[in-house]
């Protein structure tokens, strides 16, 4: 679930800063933004399954970095930030987004016009485009003005809902091991909508169908652990046959595995969000309570994790940064390089469809996005070039990490893990089949080995190397790669990456 508020609530737990674990440049070096641009990538993004959420950016700067950044380096699809229109809160917080006050598509991230224009611009390179659907509740204030001028009050927006409409319980979930509580009552105030309710079901379906004639390719169904999941399949339903379309849909359901709803109730609509995937990952790299990465060979159904093509993971989303949704181990790009060297594994390791954040630099959990003295969001893109690095961290540019999205897109899916080596505790090395060969070395000495692997005999490029025309590696004959890492790097070389 994401862990939404209104202005009037108490203030919420800071983020808790995940201490770093070893001493680095913010920024520079290996968080170097890459600008790399290689050969032009194919129009359909069948074969790349990899997205960003780029939160809390501006339509026009969405579109622009399709076309310079997203395209070019493998993304398959961008998602973005809830179009509706939404409530205006003091100090413009994040979570503003995530109370709709109507369906009207005018949000702080631009118009109609400008979110169309966006997807078509994203289309044309082959982008597509998932859009952040809050489709559980409404606003959660007494009332105001949405930021269309929609004039509203807590239960009756006009020409879209009524008191009738929501939910009878109207108070807060107190009771997590409650099914019927955590679907029908209220998530920290919110107008929790009587999603069984046929004209609700249509009024979702309509508002769906209308994001889906604009060109979205796909939804992200917010908080869909407080829906019940036939209520999801119903809308869905109503949906495809409005459309003729079946989109990629990926559910939100926050899932520990003690609580009453449970992930795989909603297998049947689609993809579901697995929050314990970066929980896990956090903990290994963090190294709390003596876990290390030589652990992580076997990470996947086994561990409890839903089956690899139901989940979609990420190392953070804009919840788990802020602690919330549920808190946990994840890591940010507060922690420099460990951050990117969870990212190099999510990405080399086959389980999953990976998502990679992409945010802003914030100090306090409420925080929203850069913006100007009137609240207007500041501009990713300014003359034709970007601000990434500064107030926008843009991860997604990060040295170690959109390289990966290219090794992750050329190795097949089904290609195995093979070669597993680790020195039993923080530098592991693995191969993908015969295509591919990762080395992570989250320790702060060198790591010099020979390694076993399966590719053919040749030199190879460092797809993550810091110089741009890096030593080249060597597998000789016998397939055997030997390599020195330095302390908090890593390599990747593929068969694409042979010179």
């Amino acid at each position: 679930m994401r862990f939404k508020k209104f202005w009037c609530s108490a203030l919420f737990f800071s983020f808790l800063v995940l201490p770093l674990l070893l001493t680095s440049k913010s920024f520079d070096g290996f968080f170097a933004v890459s600008s790399s641009v290689s050969s032009p990538v194919p129009t359909s993004s069948s074969e790349r399954s990899v997205f960003v959420h780029l939160f809390e950016w501006k339509w026009d700067d969405v579109a622009q970095e399709c076309e310079n950044f997203l395209a070019p380096n493998g993304y398959g699809a961008v998602q973005v930030s809830p179009a509706t229109e939404h409530i205006l809160a003091p100090q413009n917080p994040w979570w503003q987004r995530y109370q709709p006050v109507s369906y009207k598509i005018n949000s702080r991230s631009g118009d109609r016009s400008q979110f169309a224009q966006m997807i078509a611009r994203c289309h044309a390179v082959g982008v597509k485009v998932y859009a952040d659907a809050v489709i559980n509740h409404m606003a959660g204030i007494e009332g105001g003005v949405g930021s269309a001028g929609s004039v509203f009050t807590k239960y009756d927006y006009p020409g879209l809902y009524q008191p009738s409409d929501f939910h009878t319980c109207k108070a807060n979930i107190k009771n997590y091991g409650i099914h019927k509580e955590v679907t029908q009552c209220e998530l920290v105030g919110l107008a929790d909508l009587d999603t069984s309710s046929p004209k609700v079901r249509r009024q979702i379906a309509n508002y769906l169908a209308d994001l889906v004639h604009l060109g979205v390719d796909g939804f992200r169904v917010d908080a869909a652990k407080h829906m019940d999941t036939q209520d999801i399949g119903a809308i869905v339903q109503l949906l495809q046959n409005a459309t003729n379309v079946k989109p990629f849909i990926y559910q939100e359901v926050i899932d520990p595995g003690n609580e009453a709803v449970r992930k795989s109730e909603y297998y049947p609509n689609g993809k579901v969000i697995e929050s314990e995937y970066g929980k896990f990952l956090g903990a290994k790299f963090l190294g709390i309570g003596g876990q290390t990465l030589s652990q992580l060979q076997t990470l996947g159904e086994a561990w409890g994790l839903m089956p690899n093509e139901k989940a979609i993971v990420f190392i953070d989303n804009h919840d788990k940064q802020r602690g919330h949704a549920g808190g946990g181990t994840y890591l940010t790009y507060k922690n420099g390089k460990l951050y990117d060297l969870a990212n190099v594994f999510m990405l080399a390791f086959p389980y999953g469809t990976p998502q990679v954040m992409s945010s802003y630099v914030f100090t306090d959990s409420d925080q929203g996005p850069p913006a100007n003295a009137q609240g207007q969001t500041d501009a990713v893109y300014v003359n034709g070039q970007t601000t990434c690095l500064k107030q926008w961290v843009c991860e997604h540019r990060h040295r170690a990490i959109a390289p990966m999205v290219k090794f992750r897109n050329q190795v097949a899916p089904d290609a195995p893990v093979t070669h597993w080596w680790s020195n039993g505790n923080n530098q592991i090395a693995f191969g993908r089949g015969s295509q591919g060969f990762v080395v992570i070395n989250r320790e702060n000495q060198l790591l010099t080995q020979t390694f076993q692997t399966n590719l053919p005999a040749g030199q190879y490029r460092n797809l993550i190397a810091e110089e741009a025309l890096p030593e080249p590696m060597i597998v000789n004959a016998k397939g055997e790669l030997m390599v020195t890492v330095n302390g908090m790097e890593a390599i990747a070389i593929n068969l694409n990456s042979k010179l």
